[in-house]
């Protein structure tokens, strides 16, 4: 039976990933999109190294793989979300977040050249129904929205390939040190056009704040209590701490920063949501699955076995 302890440690990183975006839009009030992705990686990858599990060795031979993988999973898709967080709400990025299981599932299947079976069919219909309900109203805004919206959900097909990349590596070395290193590769990708609009940042106490936290909790400590949670409950259970991230994101979107959300987005969130569901059921007998961790904003992957 799972603790009031493991409870918590699977709430805490749901929390901290739906409160990214959040964090996100409060930054880029200092700095341009380029900037918040290069200070979180930075601030991320600063805060992993206090972590001996990051020192572990990884073998040279794997590095091209951990350099595509810092490509996919971290440098292009936290660079798409504050981008279309210059034109869309941030309940709205998060929301669109919850595409990261189904998309994720299509592109497995897609490789793997197999069709999933019919319940995890009917999930991946029922959540992309739900993706549409979250996008049509933002994509009737304005030609600048639905460029967005697209750029979201390319960050959420991303971070599909980021998990058959990243499962062989997580097998093989310890979840940490596999993050640690593709953090590394992806500040070197993000530094040019980053470190260009720190030069020109605007610093002031909650955007700094913010982007802190963004970068020390959504890109490094979530990541720690994720893989404790799945060493202690296994890695579907613990995958269902990602449930929380649309609903942390609708709530704290509204009540921090007002941000005004269609009825029948919030009814396509909770679509998402129960498509998600159907999805994992065929796992969690087993609890063999292979879990998705996202980093926020935020969204990102770890691998079936986590150590």
């Amino acid at each position: 039976m799972t603790r009031a302890r493991d409870w918590a440690l699977l709430a805490v990183p749901g929390v901290i990933w739906g409160a990214s975006f959040v964090l996100i839009a409060e930054g880029l009030r200092a700095i341009g999109p380029d900037g918040v992705t290069f200070v979180r990686i930075l601030i991320g990858f600063l805060t992993l190294a206090l972590f001996r599990s990051a020192w572990s060795r990884v073998a040279l031979r794997d590095w091209p793989a951990i350099a595509l993988l810092g490509a996919v999973w971290f440098a292009f898709p936290l660079s798409m979300f504050p981008h279309a967080e210059e034109h869309v709400s941030s309940a709205v990025t998060g929301m669109l977040n919850g595409a990261v299981p189904f998309l994720t599932a299509i592109v497995s299947s897609a490789l793997a050249r197999r069709l999933p079976s019919k319940q995890i069919m009917a999930g991946l219909l029922t959540g992309m129904a739900g993706v549409a309900l979250i996008a049509i109203p933002a994509m009737k805004e304005g030609r600048n929205e639905t460029a967005s919206v697209l750029l979201i959900l390319a960050a959420c097909v991303s971070y599909g390939f980021a998990l058959s990349i990243a499962r062989p590596l997580q097998q093989k070395y310890n979840a940490i040190a596999v993050i640690w290193r593709a953090q590394l590769v992806a500040l070197a990708l993000t530094m040019p056009r980053g470190i260009a609009q720190v030069a020109h940042a605007h610093w002031s106490p909650v955007p700094l704040a913010s982007l802190v936290a963004l970068g020390a909790l959504g890109t490094a400590v979530a990541f720690v209590v994720m893989t404790i949670a799945a060493g202690r409950v296994g890695p579907t259970r613990a995958s269902a701490s990602t449930f929380l991230i649309p609903v942390v994101a609708l709530l704290l979107g509204v009540v921090v920063r007002g941000d005004h959300v269609p009825v029948l987005a919030v009814a396509g969130c909770a679509v998402c949501i129960g498509g998600a569901i159907l999805i994992r059921l065929p796992h969690a007998a087993a609890d063999r699955g292979t879990a998705l961790f996202p980093p926020g904003g935020s969204n990102g992957m770890l691998a079936s076995r986590v150590s």
